[in-house]
């Protein structure tokens, strides 16, 4: 009886572990939560739009050498389909040391959104942003070791 027994647990066990349903070192796909939870991703939408008329644009970029580099620009937005675009790129083969971090302030409302490049930011080097409200805007950007071309402009249709 008791060979039978340690059969059966063999078994059981090799066949969830053909299955893949151990929780050893294999990475999961799929996250888990208890039922009734809910988990979401922190991933963003890729979002692609072209852009027109340009409220802010430098034809030399914004280069960040140290992290108390600071540039702030202020421009005015006359329509409101508007976006951001920016496209870093790192001065550094370690990416720990490059990062980018731009808020942009509507001046007359006083709402502020905050958009980057490494650290606690996505990586991705190429990245852009719809807006949609008129007025006085200021963005403040800081960096470290990075060079970044950021543009203003018009969304086209």
């Amino acid at each position: 009886m008791k060979y039978h027994v340690l059969a059966a647990c063999v078994l059981i066990i090799s066949g969830v572990m053909i299955a893949g349903c151990s929780q050893g070192t294999t990475a999961s796909s799929a996250p888990t939560g208890t039922p009734g939870t809910v988990v979401t991703s922190t991933a963003t939408p890729h979002v692609s739009f072209s852009l027109g008329s340009h409220y802010l644009q430098d034809p030399q970029g914004y280069t960040f050498l140290s992290e108390k580099d600071v540039i702030v620009r202020e421009f005015r937005i006359d329509d409101p389909s508007w976006g951001i675009d920016f496209v870093v790129l790192p001065l550094n083969d370690d990416p720990q040391y490059c990062w980018f971090e731009m808020t942009v302030t509507n001046m007359d409302n006083g709402q502020a959104e905050t958009y980057g490049f490494g650290r606690t930011f996505s990586y991705e080097k190429h990245q852009q942003f719809p807006m949609y409200v008129t007025g006085s805007y200021k963005i403040e950007m800081k960096g470290n070791l990075v060079k970044v071309d950021v543009t203003a402009a018009k969304r086209n249709p």
